[in-house]
């Protein structure tokens, strides 16, 4: 686990917009990140990785869940991020292995939703792509652009931590693109969608009960 200094961490957000990344595992540790940009230039704040220990996960089914989300939500009590990135489900998973990594995934989002953050999910080859220029990029390769994009003084260990650092990248990223080109983020684009199949709805009903009395 690591931290920038205090001054930094306990620094205001005026003029910085701050991310919370989050790499979620199914049997491994869950990474996790927070960084935050002016625009100019990117820092990082504290990463690390949780792992729940063998024995505790014997002893409670729920161990991990519940771990999962105790530690997200103190980290956004005390950084208060301005959105959380998370890594989506890769679909070549086994299933077995999708499932639960769709129920730690469950957890953040639930953990987000109780703190009001909103939640915007990437899949690994778009992390890769947007950090390292390469979709199919491996961890090493990953820990060394993370290095570099944040100027940290060593490369981020372990590697669900480095990952989880450029989940928020990724977003940071993908959030300044927005803003200079203007263009709407996922969320308003999906609301968007579902008004516009609304309002088609009752047209194209209307229209076929038309033809049906012509006819």
């Amino acid at each position: 686990m690591k931290a920038a200094s205090p001054a930094a961490s306990s620094a205001a957000k005026n003029g910085f917009f701050r991310v919370l990344g989050v790499d979620p595992a199914s049997a491994g540790p869950t990474g996790y990140g927070i960084i935050e940009s002016d625009g100019r230039c990117c820092r990082m704040l504290h990463y690390g990785a949780l792992k729940v220990a063998p024995r505790r996960q014997k002893e409670c089914l729920g161990a991990v869940l519940h771990d999962v989300h105790a530690l997200l939500c103190r980290l956004m009590d005390e950084f208060s991020p301005d959105a959380l990135a998370v890594e989506s489900v890769f679909t070549a998973l086994n299933m077995r292995t999708a499932l639960r990594l769709a129920e730690v995934r469950g957890v953040v989002l639930l953990a987000a939703a109780q703190r009001g953050v909103a939640v915007h999910s990437y899949s690994p080859r778009e992390v890769k792509a947007s950090v390292a220029g390469y979709g199919q990029a491996d961890k090493k390769q990953m820990q060394l652009m993370v290095r570099a994009l944040l100027q940290m003084t060593e490369t981020p260990e372990p590697s669900d931590a480095a990952d989880a650092l450029a989940v928020a990248l990724c977003h940071l990223q993908a959030e300044q693109a927005r803003l200079r080109f203007g263009l709407p983020d996922k969320a308003a684009g999906a609301n968007l969608r579902s008004s516009l199949s609304a309002r088609a709805a009752p047209a194209r009903s209307g229209a076929t009960h038309n033809m049906r009395r012509a006819s």
